[in-house]
């Protein structure tokens, strides 16, 4: 048999299904809703909680202006490419887009929930991020997580083109920057050096920092907010958002120009220290993020020398991309900043002079509080 043509087919009148009210369905007996997180960006979305009976039943993403319903509509479209691809268990991992409810005119995306803790309640607890251990075990499980997702996507290789691409967009959106024509030069050159480099082309998450991140017993168990990924594109992305979003939080919790506990050589003397600390290689942190970023890329196909770009690339693409423009502007002034450096890094596993030994652990936390950090989008999604 043959199956009917499109011209075949008779011509039925379509009529758009209505969408049903997100209000009706808070009404549902026996139905409490949790608002989780509020994103802080100019074009917020809130992430409601479903619970019935028997624990949390879906997750709601809310718009609350129409740009933000075309970016939750643009997670829809990714989450259901993504259920289509036979990821095999990783697809545990995934929200499962259910559909859209209606809220003030605009469309709500309905997503099964995912329970794990999301990391950022361990990155927050006491001394976390002053233990090489509880770091070097937040490094692993993520990239861990992200090979995996990696490996089953990936297709053909292309050029490492994340930080040209960065800083063609960085020249759109900050064309009157009076810090950028000096920074240019040796951007470009870094740039060109990763161009070189080629990686497959893979299903990209677009935000993979530790607040999207959900764990339990060691592993990430859940990663959530895709509404900045790709079915396919540059992987190292990814690689490089981790790190430069775990190590921009370093000193949340110490008072400024105080030490950071755990690194010696770190203070809280300006914004994006902790990046700068890991850029620079210095201390066991620098060590671990090395690590991180020089494994991927040579799992990638690529050199791993080359790590020190990728963090730069991380830095650029947030600046790029960031919905905030004060948060973008902070990220071009450190990677402003990170260009005209000139001393070449530390090797990794060289301590820097005044930094301490790979375990020790100083004092100086004023505040422990597990506040969510500011300026990167809030967890969608994330259940403990």
């Amino acid at each position: 048999m043959t199956a009917p043509t499109a011209r075949d087919a008779p011509r039925i009148p379509v009529r758009p299904v209505p969408r049903p009210p997100l209000e009706r369905l808070l009404r549902r007996p026996g139905t409490r809703a949790v608002l989780l997180a509020g994103s802080r960006d100019p074009n917020a979305k809130l992430t409601v909680v479903l619970i019935d009976d028997y624990g949390p039943s879906f997750v709601v993403k809310v718009p609350t202006t129409r740009a933000a319903a075309r970016v939750v509509q643009r997670e829809g479209a990714i989450l259901r490419r993504l259920a289509e691809l036979g990821l095999g268990s990783l697809a545990t991992t995934l929200p499962r887009p259910l559909g859209y409810l209606e809220h003030c005119g605009l469309p709500a995306l309905a997503c099964t929930a995912l329970l794990g803790t999301p990391m950022s309640v361990g990155y927050h607890g006491w001394r976390h991020t002053a233990r090489r251990r509880s770091v070097g075990a937040d490094l692993r499980i993520a990239g861990d997580w992200l090979a995996d997702l990696q490996r089953r996507t990936a297709g053909p290789t292309a050029p490492v083109t994340l930080l040209a691409d960065a800083l063609d967009a960085i020249g759109r959106r900050f064309p009157d920057h009076p810090g950028l024509p000096a920074a240019l030069p040796r951007l470009a050159a870094a740039a060109c050096r990763l161009a070189a480099e080629r990686t497959p082309r893979t299903v990209v998450h677009g935000d993979y920092w530790f607040g999207n991140l959900l764990v339990d017993r060691g592993r990430v168990v859940g990663v959530v907010d895709w509404e900045c990924g790709q079915p396919a594109g540059e992987p190292l992305r990814d690689v490089a958002r981790f790190a430069v979003s775990y190590a921009l939080y370093l000193d949340r919790h110490v008072a400024p120009g105080a030490r950071v506990p755990g690194h010696r050589s770190l203070r809280a003397d300006r914004w994006g220290a902790g990046i700068a600390h890991a850029a620079a290689g210095r201390g066991w942190f620098g060590e671990l993020v090395h690590e991180h970023v020089s494994g991927a890329l040579e799992r990638l196909g690529a050199n791993g020398g080359r790590w020190r770009e990728v963090l730069l690339a991380g830095v650029a693409d947030v600046a790029a991309t960031a919905d905030h423009p004060g948060f973008a502007r902070d990220h071009l002034n450190l990677l402003i900043e990170l260009a005209g450096d000139p001393a070449d890094p530390p090797a990794p596993g060289v301590v820097a002079a005044g930094d301490e030994s790979p375990g020790e652990e100083s004092t100086g936390v004023t505040d422990v509080s597990g506040d969510e950090p500011t300026g990167v989008t809030d967890p969608a999604g994330a259940l403990r």
